[in-house]
């Protein structure tokens, strides 16, 4: 399938590894332009040579930035210029009790989280509306309904990007503007890869055991009860990114596998 997004200019923030970068494999091997976003340039520079190994022919770039900074937020924005798909993809956390989650940790969350989607969405959405088309995607949680004791602070702020993302989209009403929020489950990222493998060789069994006692003890409610891929994640994003989803705006789209029961 063609989502028409040649010659589109896309922006994925966090975008150097986990589903960042698989968004950005996604959308610059459909034919758009894709601006990544790392912490550091070494970072950037890095993906963009894995990228290139696959794509060759692509068109990638990308700008630093630290979300936890304003002041490096307002230099990605002073060079980033129009865009036309927005994926507000970066995000942080920190496993641990509500009591010794400080305030500095739910700053620094809700900082980089909520704050740089709000932040780049002000920045982007207008020119998107004087142009009569665009896309801005933000990237949820399960974690956002689910709330794991351990992540209250994090699951808070996927929360809120739902708030951000439909007042948004009822911003854009009779445009060829759309804004949606996806709701990822959990997704075989880096992340969770060391996960899987720090617990296997503490508690020497396999990775696979390790992963089916993690569906089976922890996330329960799962249907398909395995990880998501990046790739999976990184499929939607792109066709929601597409002008074939021009009669999606406003939703939280689920790709949790079924571990949220019920309709959001």
């Amino acid at each position: 399938m063609d989502l028409q997004l040649k010659n589109k200019r896309a922006f994925v923030s966090g975008s150097t590894g986990g589903i960042g970068l698989a968004i950005a494999k996604v959308l610059a091997a459909e034919g758009a332009e894709v601006i990544l976003n790392g912490r550091t340039q070494a970072r950037i520079d890095q993906a963009i040579s894995q990228l290139k190994k696959e794509l060759p022919e692509a068109k990638i770039t990308g700008i630093p930035a630290d979300f936890s900074d304003p002041a490096s937020v307002e230099s990605l924005l002073n060079n980033l210029n129009s865009v036309d798909i927005l994926v507000n993809n970066v995000g942080i956390f920190t496993s641990q009790s509500f009591a010794d989650t400080s305030d500095a940790d739910w700053y620094r969350m809700f900082e980089v989280n909520v704050m740089s989607g709000v932040r780049l969405s002000r920045a982007l959405l207008p020119g998107m509306l004087t142009r009569n088309w665009g896309r801005i995607l933000f990237v949820s949680s399960e974690c956002a309904m689910l709330v794991p004791e351990d992540l209250i602070a994090y699951s808070t702020t996927k929360a809120a990007l739902l708030a951000v993302s439909r007042g948004l989209a009822q911003t854009t009403k009779g445009s060829a503007v759309t804004v949606n929020t996806v709701v990822p489950g959990s997704t075989l990222s880096e992340g969770a890869e060391r996960f899987l493998q720090e617990v296997a060789e503490r508690e020497q069994i396999s990775e696979a055991e390790v992963a089916a006692n993690f569906f089976k003890n922890v996330r329960t409610t799962s249907l398909i009860q395995r990880f998501i891929s990046t790739e999976e994640i990184a499929n939607t994003i792109a066709y929601l990114s597409s002008p074939l989803a021009s009669a999606t705006n406003g939703a939280a789209i689920k790709l949790e596998g079924g571990s949220v029961p019920g309709i959001i």
